[in-house]
């Protein structure tokens, strides 16, 4: 059952706005004489967006954050998160089709797994329904391409030096 003391109460202030997932704050912007707004997600120490924020009526402060504007800077630094996340994923997973000497069709992947003690990578083949006929570890740093896939498969997928 989930703990409710760890759920932040809403805040709706004219420059501070939360819900329990994010927080956006309208900020002085140090470069200028304009605003900015930044939505962090709770318990994270940075921002996942930082961008401009409209000058209100006056043309001094900055104009004060409501439910919509909430939501559409909730939206957007969702989507700016999920697109970091794609890419990170891109970077740590990648995967080539080759074809053997011998006619067979191989997807062979490389997945390399992030930790502060030393990444960790793991290269596994295919066939083409999906069962999986060798894996090995590799070095975080292995190249694959499908020159390096078409030479794993042809020395008997044995681990590459």
């Amino acid at each position: 059952m989930p703990d409710h003391q760890d759920i932040p109460e809403p805040i709706n202030e004219a420059r501070l706005w939360s819900d329990e997932r994010w927080m956006a704050r309208v900020i002085k912007n140090e470069d200028d004489d304009g605003w900015a707004v930044s939505m962090t997600l709770h318990g994270e120490a940075e921002p996942a967006l930082v961008g401009p924020w409209t000058m209100g009526r006056d043309k001094k402060n900055p104009k004060p954050l409501d439910v919509s504007a909430f939501n559409t800077l909730v939206k957007t630094a969702s989507e700016v998160l999920r697109r970091h996340e794609q890419q990170l994923y891109a970077q740590l997973n990648k995967n080539v089709r080759i074809t053997t000497s011998q006619g067979q069709r191989l997807r062979v992947a490389l997945a390399i797994v992030p930790d502060e003690e030393g990444a960790t990578a793991t290269l596994r083949a295919e066939d083409e329904l999906g069962e999986e006929i060798a894996r090995v570890p590799v070095s975080p740093s292995f190249k694959l391409t499908v020159a390096s896939a078409t030479a794993w498969a042809e020395a008997g997928f044995e681990k590459p030096r």
